[in-house]
């Protein structure tokens, strides 16, 4: 059975997850810490419950969601993993990250691509990835049909969505993504989002003043 531990990070207050199952094996999802604060609470908290990383996985790569790309790498000899459409997303990070206040932002390469139909194992468990553009434009998802949950990212957020008016962004885009992918999901099944708290699709359906069912 998957546990998910959720850490909200630097200053955009940024959701990064581990989860792991009954073999200790783990995997990062987009980790944003950034200061020496937050990297130390990652670690403890992975080195305390006697966790094994094996998977460094990013939704997308904007800065929020990559900042603790580097730490991860260099600490636990992992790679990121993720889009290859994202690639010039990381590429990009490293020039615009001063004006968001980052200046000690290290950065990090694609070690392997992934894609929507591929499986992401770890443990006993397995993640199924999901493409969903419009945030970003080679946005994943990643999806745990057993446990009902899918670690969505900024695609759809409790009583929100993602922006679109960043560069790749798509509003079309993102509506299809959402309508399409996650709302044909099960109504019971939990979002967890890259900023906020979690919710479930029969809310979002019902709820979202952006995106209807």
């Amino acid at each position: 059975m998957i546990s998910i531990k959720t850490f909200a990070f630097n200053a955009l207050q940024e959701n990064t997850y581990i989860l792991w199952d009954e073999t200790k094996e783990c995997v990062i999802i987009d980790p944003g810490c950034y200061d020496k604060k937050e990297k130390d609470e990652l670690k403890y908290f992975i080195d305390n419950s006697g966790l094994k990383p094996v998977k460094l996985l990013n939704t997308h790569c904007h800065i929020d969601h990559v900042l603790g790309n580097a730490f991860v790498q260099n600490t636990y000899g992992l790679n990121v993993e993720t889009s290859r459409i994202e690639e010039s997303q990381l590429r990009s990070v490293k020039l615009y990250a001063p004006m968001y206040g980052f200046s000690l932002f290290e950065e990090t390469e694609v070690g392997a691509y992934i894609e929507e139909g591929d499986i992401v194992n770890f443990g006993n468990s397995k993640l199924e990835i999901l493409s969903v553009p419009g945030h970003s434009p080679g946005h994943l998802a990643f999806l745990n049909k057993e446990q009902n949950f899918c670690i969505a990212g900024d695609v759809l957020f409790r009583g929100s969505i993602g922006r679109t008016d960043l560069p790749g962004g798509d509003f079309k885009q993102l509506e299809k993504s959402i309508k399409v992918k996650l709302y044909s999901l099960p109504d019971a099944l939990q979002i967890y989002p890259g900023h906020g708290p979690k919710t479930d699709i029969g809310f979002e359906k019902t709820n979202n003043p952006f995106v209807r069912a």
